[in-house]
């Protein structure tokens, strides 16, 4: 069976644009017109395949790169690989999927997450905050959390949009998932009223964190 090109794939692409995604995806930072449903479909279609993933990266095309992140192999990137494609200016969605589909699978994420956490890229450092948000639910083990909260009282205020968003994600987490210092997360929220007037839709959670952390804490005690 002959392999998959990237022209193919490309033609592909191309053959799924649909100007109505485009325009939905376009008020979300995002430059493309692809169903996410049916890339998935394309992405279950030609299974893992790590060259054919590079390459596509390498098209700097949002759709191609978003494709890429699904067919890759998460481990098989070493540290300066990921840390270079990290600091690529690529769209929200790309961001996200790679944190999440990629660096979070990979052995190097813990060394990643330290890194980019102290970066002066708010990009980089927003990456590293949303790894930061994962471990304080999944292992806090070790994690200065009272320090995070610090980080975030001193600078979510006045941080980019994409840092913003990461850092107000690690403070509702802390106290959604830590009893100990919810009160202090809920009123850094309060004060700071980061995302207050979010535009949230009917039996959807605000993402401003009080907000949040009231009503995860209140499913939570739900019987």
């Amino acid at each position: 069976m002959a392999e998959t090109t990237v022209a193919e794939v490309m033609a592909e692409l191309v053959a799924l644009e649909d100007p109505r995604v485009r325009a939905v995806n376009e008020r979300h930072g995002d430059d493309h017109g692809v169903n996410l449903t049916k890339l998935r479909a394309v992405a279950k279609r030609l299974k893992t395949q790590q060259d054919l993933a590079l390459e596509l990266w390498a098209t700097e095309d949002t759709a191609a790169r978003l494709l890429a992140l699904l067919i890759c192999r998460p481990k098989a990137f070493a540290r300066d690989e990921l840390d270079a494609m990290v600091r690529e200016r690529g769209t929200p969605k790309v961001h996200d999927w790679f944190v999440n589909y990629v660096v979070k699978k990979n052995p190097h994420v813990e060394e990643l997450r330290t890194a980019w956490l102290a970066d002066a890229d708010p990009v980089v450092a927003s990456a590293g905050w949303a790894l930061t948000a994962d471990r304080v639910v999944k292992k806090p083990e070790g994690l200065d959390l009272a320090g995070l909260l610090d980080v975030v009282e001193a600078e979510m205020g006045d941080a980019p949009e994409r840092l913003q968003w990461a850092m107000n994600t690690c403070l509702a987490q802390i106290g959604i998932q830590h009893p100990e210092h919810r009160a202090r997360a809920v009123e850094i929220g309060e004060r700071l009223e980061v995302l207050k007037d979010y535009p949230t839709p009917p039996n959807c959670t605000s993402p401003y964190a009080p907000a949040w952390i009231t009503e995860m804490v209140r499913r939570q005690a739900a019987p």
